[in-house]
């Protein structure tokens, strides 16, 4: 007998996989609700693009359900392993990104649509869209590491974890990458509506 989806919300994510691994396709329903937001979050701000950082997102999920069968548990949290497989995955895709801009002299990056839509006049979407910029510039490993920390509330060990590195280097990481950021984004306080008045 199926159980239904919402006698899953207070079930580990571990559990959740191993249930999904019994045959249990509820339990498969309610850890996809749980975790692909958060994924494809992410990779969305690895990636600066929606449709890439989608196909991220669905990819490591079904790594993850691959694996399902022959999870180990204990060894790692499921939410560590499906960031460490998001960010292997933006990696290679921002790798590949480079190597066919240096092979292909009319492969330019997009530029974003500067025609003004009906969000563009909300402040917060401003604010999104400066600090999405602001992320794009910055080294692949710091991104990580700020997105990871600052953006979807890991700690330093999780992190650590995720990115394969020590603890301090997680700390010297986003240390640089938040300085980065307030650097890039300093000069537009007023236009994003943090001048003090």
């Amino acid at each position: 007998m199926e159980m239904p989806f919402d006698a899953f919300s207070e079930v580990s994510d571990e559990a959740l996989l191993v249930l999904y691994a019994n045959g249990e396709p509820a339990a498969g329903r309610a850890l996809t609700t749980r975790l692909t937001p958060r994924v494809l979050s992410v990779a969305s701000r690895m990636l600066s693009d929606r449709a890439e950082a989608e196909d991220v997102a669905q990819e490591a999920m079904l790594r993850l359900w691959k694996v399902a069968r022959d999870w180990r548990q204990g060894e790692a949290k499921v939410s560590t392993w499906l960031y460490r497989v998001v960010c292997n995955l933006c990696t290679d895709r921002l790798r590949g990104r480079k190597r066919r801009a240096a092979t292909a002299l009319d492969d330019a990056p997009e530029v974003a649509d500067a025609a003004p839509g009906v969000e563009a006049a909300l402040i917060d979407g401003d604010r999104m869209r400066a600090l999405d910029a602001a992320l794009a510039a910055l080294p692949e490993r710091q991104r990580q590491a700020v997105v990871l920390r600052h953006l979807e509330g890991l700690t330093n060990p999780e992190i650590a974890e995720v990115m394969d590195i020590g603890v301090e280097a997680v700390e010297s990481l986003t240390a640089r990458g938040k300085r980065s950021l307030a650097a890039l984004l300093s000069g537009q306080r007023a236009e994003l509506g943090y001048e003090e008045g």
